[in-house]
């Protein structure tokens, strides 16, 4: 079945699914809105894909696309395409951008991907899509050989590998700068935490032998001492 024949809801207004509970007052709202504006089939749709959106983004994205084009928004009374995802739909401005850009890339490097149902043929996830979207942009940069962003795509499209495995195979290869930044993220982290434990212990001095806690925090200043400063790293690659 054809995405694009996912039906809208019908004029005696949408159903939420019977699994859908409401956990949330952003959901409870979503829900009050989709009861209130039931005699409205598009507006209530729209209201009925955000509760979805965790299990189908591509729903989502797939009709708020289809809102900012035709502005139907300013005929339920909103001034902007932004004031209506904000107030009624409860989204983040950054989601929305991710959502509907996504989905336009997607549309245009693998539009195949619509010809699925969604259940036996799962679609890939937000993230995965990201993703090859990255490694398109640079593959197009000339950063990324052909046949490694072949495999990515395979791995994405056709095997449809969840996130943290896509991630682990490729990222390294694609985004080195990504996996430098994110081993000196976890530097500063194990530093800060180095420190903490140098002011942590004084609380054992009486509990725990004197002789103990010097070797502790001696061997924490050696630590310290050891590792690079960020200045002198990027001396160092330079």
């Amino acid at each position: 079945m054809s995405h694009a024949s996912i039906p809208v809801a019908s004029a005696a207004g949408p159903a939420a699914p019977a699994s859908v509970a409401v956990h949330t007052k952003v959901d409870a709202a979503l829900a009050a809105a989709e009861r209130r504006f039931a005699s409205d089939p598009e507006r209530a749709d729209l209201i009925a894909r955000t509760r979805r959106f965790k299990a189908s983004w591509i729903e989502l994205a797939e009709a708020l696309s289809a809102c900012q084009k035709n502005q139907r928004y300013t005929a339920w009374g909103f001034v902007s395409f932004e004031e209506y995802y904000r107030k009624e739909l409860h989204l983040k401005t950054s989601t929305v951008n991710k959502l509907v850009g996504t989905y336009a890339f997607l549309r245009k490097s693998a539009p195949e991907v619509f010809d699925r149902d969604g259940v036996a043929q799962e679609y890939p996830s937000l993230q995965n899509i990201e993703f090859l979207r990255r490694a398109e942009d640079a593959a197009q940069g000339g950063s990324v050989a052909n046949d490694l962003l072949a495999e990515v795509r395979r791995a994405i499209l056709d095997e449809n590998l969840p996130y943290t495995q896509v991630s682990r195979q490729f990222r390294e290869s694609l985004f080195p700068s990504d996996v430098e930044l994110e081993q000196k993220k976890r530097q500063r982290e194990a530093l800060r935490l180095a420190r903490k434990l140098i002011e942590a212990l004084a609380a054992l001095e009486g509990s725990v032998p004197s002789q103990v806690l010097q070797g502790v925090q001696a061997a924490i200043d050696r630590l310290l001492e050891n590792v690079p400063t960020e200045e002198e790293g990027e001396e160092q690659t330079a």
